[in-house]
C-alpha cells in the first residue's frame, strides 16, 4: 500500500527558498510507493493546524519543510498519533534534524524520507508547551528572544546576538528541584534537553538521547569572561559536561523557581512565563522518520566538513533552479519572437 505524505512548507523560514526543494520531490518519492501533497503555511500557528488535519485524516507522514519553529509546530500536532514526523531542514539551526542525523541538504533529507524508517521517540513539555529538542531559561532564552526580534536570520545573526548579549547578561539565582531533590544555584543558564544540541552543532547536552525516557539537564554556572572561548569550544566539541562550571543531571521532571517572571525558550522560540517553571519528559510520545545509517563520528572537524558539503549541495540545487528558470525565460522570449515574425 502507498504511504500518504503531506509536505508542510514554511515559505519564509530559514535563509533559503523552498521551490528548488519542491522540484526535487518527484525524483525521490516514487509514485509506486508514495502519494503526496504539498501545502504552504500562511501565518504563525498554521503549520500546527495543517499537521493536526493530516493526523486526523490518517496521513502516514507529515514532513516539516522549514526551521526549528516549523518542526515544533508540526510535531506538537502529531504527538500520540500514528502519523510520523519527517524533516527537510531549512532553518538557521536545525537542532532536531542534526541530532537525528538528517542531512541538511535537501537531497539527503529526501533520501532518508524515502527509506521511511520510523521510530517512536520521547518529547518534553515546559509548562505544558511541547518541545522536541531543547528548552531553557537564562542566557539561551535571553538570546532566543533577541534573535526572534532581530529581523534577520542565519548563523551570523545568532553569533552577533550571542557575542553582544554575553557582555551585558547578568546570571540569576534559581531554586531547582530535580526529581524531588531541591537545591539553589546561581546560573548563567539552565538547559533541559531531549536532544543533544541547540542547533548548528552546538552541543549543550552531549549525552542526550531521544529514546531513553530521560531528559538531560545542564546547569552552567557563571564563569569568568576570559573562559568564554573555552566554553564555546566545549559546546562545539561535545565536552561542555566536562567544564568545571557545568552541572549535569538525567531526570524525568525538573521544577525551577526564579525571582521574577521572564522569558524561557522551547526549541529556540521565546515564551514569557511566570516565576515557576515545570519541565517534564514524555517517553515514547511521537513517531519520527529517522536515519538508520547515522554517522557515528561527529567531531567538530567532521561536522565542519559535513556542513561545507551540505552547503555545496544546496548551492548546486539553487544553481539548477536558477538554470531552469533562465531556460523557461529564454523559451518564452523565443516564442514571443517567433510569434512576431509570423505576424
Amino acid at each position: 500500500m502507498k504511504k500518504s505524505v503531506r509536505f508542510i512548507v514554511n515559505p519564509i523560514s530559514g535563509t533559503r527558498g523552498k521551490e528548488a526543494i519542491i522540484r526535487l520531490i518527484p525524483q525521490y518519492l516514487s509514485d509506486e510507493r508514495f502519494r503526496y501533497e504539498i501545502v504552504y503555511t500562511e501565518r504563525s500557528g498554521h503549520a500546527a493546524q495543517l499537521a493536526q488535519e493530516a493526523a486526523e485524516a490518517g496521513v502516514d507522514i507529515v514532513v516539516a519543510v522549514g526551521g526549528d519553529g516549523t518542526v515544533n509546530e508540526v510535531a506538537r500536532s502529531l504527538v500520540h498519533t500514528q502519523t510520523a514526523l519527517a524533516i527537510v531542514p531549512c532553518g538557521s539551526g536545525n537542532g532536531l534534524a542534526r541530532h537525528l542525523f538528517i542531512p541538511i541538504n535537501p537531497i539527503g533529507a529526501l533520501k532518508i524520507l524515502a527509506e521511511c524508517q520510523i521510530e517512536t521517540l520521547d518529547y518534553g513539555k515546559i509548562n505544558d508547551q511541547p518541545f522536541f529538542c531543547t528548552c531553557g531559561i537564562g542566557f539561551d532564552a535571553f538570546i532566543s528572544e533577541r534573535f526572534a526580534h532581530a529581523g534577520k536570520r542565519g548563523l551570523m545573526t545568532y553569533v552577533d546576538n550571542t557575542l553582544k548579549g554575553g557582555l551585558t547578561y547578568k546570571p540569576e539565582t534559581y531554586r531547582v528541584s530535580i526529581d524531588g531533590q531541591e537545591q539553589e544555584y546561581e546560573a548563567f543558564l539552565i538547559a533541559c534537553a531531549n536532544a543533544s544540541q541547540y542547533g548548528n552543532n552546538v552541543y549543550i547536552a552531549p549525552a542526550a538521547s531521544m529514546n531513553d525516557g530521560l531528559m538531560d539537564v545542564t546547569i552552567l554556572e557563571p564563569f569568568p569572561l576570559l573562559e568564554a572561548p573555552q566554553v564555546v569550544m566545549q559546546l562545539l566539541n561535545k565536552t561542555i559536561d566536562k567544564n568545571p562550571h557545568s552541572r549535569t543531571f538525567k531526570c524525568r521532571q525538573v521544577g525551577i523557581h526564579r525571582q521574577a517572571p521572564g522569558v524561557v525558550h522551547f526549541d529556540g522560540d521565546p515564551m514569557q512565563c511566570g516565576q515557576d517553571i515545570d519541565v517534564r519528559l514524555i517517553p515514547q510520545g511521537i513517531r519520527v522518520v529517522v536515519n538508520n545509517q547515522e554517522q557515528r563520528y561527529t567531531g567538530p572537524l567532521f561536522a565542519a566538513f559535513t556542513d561545507i558539503h551540505d552547503k555545496m549541495v544546496q548551492e548546486m540545487v539553487t544553481l539548477r533552479e536558477d538554470f531552469l528558470q533562465q531556460g523557461e525565460r529564454i523559451k518564452r522570449i523565443n516564442t514571443e519572437l517567433l510569434n512576431k515574425l509570423k505576424i
